[in-house]
């Protein structure tokens, strides 16, 4: 593992100010409509309706958003005490128009659509009794046909090598392309490995196992899982971007951690693993490379996305928090803490350019980036989506959703916000990866302020 952290880390950076051959563009973001799609009620039971950020519960096809919504059942108890919905935006007004009445889950139903109006919504539903706290589940995909939603879906099984066992605790992934028509699914078992399944819209079908990282240099030598992934697939290629989320491994750490919490577990998220296969319907994956790391600091790492271009690159996009500030007094006390928005370009399994988008640090800046998404643009331009909170250079409180393209090069241009009424602090979008066709439109779904606990929806259009 040293060692491909030393290949990554040792790779040439392209440099600033050969990107834009005239003065970067600047964007105008006009917001047409903010609307609260749905109300909800927290299901305690460790998920949310964002809780699949990785994926999108919200996408586009025409001139129709579609969007899963997650619905706490009264008096179920958890962790399986959720059902999953299906929204329809049509005329610029919300409508209900499916609920799966007959199953229990926990965590929030990815989606996605396709041009010719498929659309396919990725369902887990337990096999545990009603009063069993966990259990078997068994995945499952809704097709639905968006010319008849009324019409009841075809329900199909992902074609899966044997009987995995999988659980409530999918941390699945859900990802399609538009372009052929294909769709695949991973699904976590345990601490092992994910299970994952290709169809190909030609009728191939594929499945294997993803084997996580295995971290020898820890200790108590273990498997690294893998989890919250953001995944592409284009043209059977396959790009895979997660986060580690194992139990902490330091002893010293976890038992520092017990004193404060009380609790025998607390999970690391701060290494960044990427993978990526040429074909997927040959089932072999390149070995992992270590992207980002946070581990001398225990900080804190969230995989925001990724988009493959049309250039053999892979353009990727996370969140470090520098430390864990519970630990620093007692063991790492000269350590400052920083909070940054990273952007990096790999080819072939090597980062060929890094890019810092948003900095905030202790005696500096205080605006604070804390999510982001890619928006592919037509023409293939590309540009970031984030939320930033603090204050600003001034003392001013800053709480608002911010657009910036990237360069063909991969730099900056000029960031400019986007005035919603309601900013929007964790959010999905209508992402090619899950089938919505590049677009100068953002279509975002997810939370704000206010009110608590409901899922809104903004239609932002850019003008360049």
């Amino acid at each position: 593992m040293r060692a491909l952290i030393g290949a990554v880390f040792g790779t040439f950076v392209l440099t600033a100010g050969a990107a834009w051959a005239n003065d970067p563009p600047v964007w105008r973001p006009v917001v047409e409509s903010e609307q609260v799609v749905y109300r909800y009620r927290p299901a305690d039971n460790g998920a949310s309706p964002m809780w699949c950020h990785g994926s999108t519960c919200v996408v586009r096809i025409g001139d129709d958003v579609w969007a899963t919504g997650l619905e706490t059942i009264p008096n179920a108890k958890p962790l399986n005490n959720c059902r999953w919905t299906l929204w329809q935006r049509r005329a610029g007004e919300w409508k209900q128009v499916y609920r799966d009445e007959q199953h229990r889950t926990r965590e929030p139903s990815p989606l996605v659509g396709f041009p010719d109006g498929r659309l396919l919504v990725s369902a887990n539903p337990t096999l545990a009794p009603p009063d069993a706290y966990s259990g078997p589940a068994r995945p499952e995909i809704y097709v639905f046909s968006t010319s008849h939603p009324a019409n009841p879906p075809r329900r199909i099984q992902p074609p899966w090598n044997g009987n995995p066992d999988f659980t409530e605790h999918s941390y699945r992934t859900f990802v399609a392309d538009a372009h052929r028509g294909d769709w695949m699914i991973f699904q976590n078992i345990g601490y092992t490995h994910a299970e994952w399944a290709f169809v190909g819209a030609d009728g191939s079908k594929a499945a294997g196992r993803l084997v996580w990282p295995f971290g020898s240099e820890y200790e108590e030598p273990k498997p690294i899982r893998v989890c919250y992934p953001t995944v592409m697939l284009k043209d059977r290629r396959v790009y895979f971007l997660g986060v580690s989320d194992i139990v902490e491994p330091n002893k010293k750490w976890r038992a520092f951690k017990k004193k404060l919490t009380g609790r025998d577990w607390d999970y690391d998220f701060r290494r960044l693993f990427f993978t990526w296969s040429d074909d997927i319907a040959k089932g072999k994956f390149h070995p992992w490379i270590e992207i980002a790391s946070r581990e001398k600091t225990a900080g804190h790492v969230l995989p925001c996305d990724l988009w493959g271009d049309d250039r053999d690159r892979v353009h990727l996009l996370w969140i470090e928090d520098a430390l864990d500030e519970r630990l620093r007094e007692a063991f790492f006390p000269n350590e400052r803490q920083s909070h940054a928005l990273h952007y990096a370009i790999a080819r072939q399994g090597k980062v060929i350019h890094r890019r810092t988008l948003l900095l905030a640090e202790e005696g500096g800046a205080q605006e604070r980036p804390t999510w982001a998404r890619f928006q592919v643009l037509p023409e293939g331009r590309l540009g970031v989506v984030y939320y930033v909170t603090g204050r600003d250079a001034k003392g001013h409180s800053v709480h608002e959703n911010r657009f910036v393209e990237i360069s063909s090069d991969g730099e900056p241009g000029v960031a400019v916000r986007i005035p919603l009424k309601h900013p929007m602090q964790t959010f999905f979008t209508a992402t090619v990866r899950a089938g919505s066709l590049p677009s100068r439109y953002l279509d975002l779904l997810g939370t704000s302020s206010e009110p608590r606990h409901a899922i809104r929806y903004a239609r932002v259009r850019l003008e360049p």
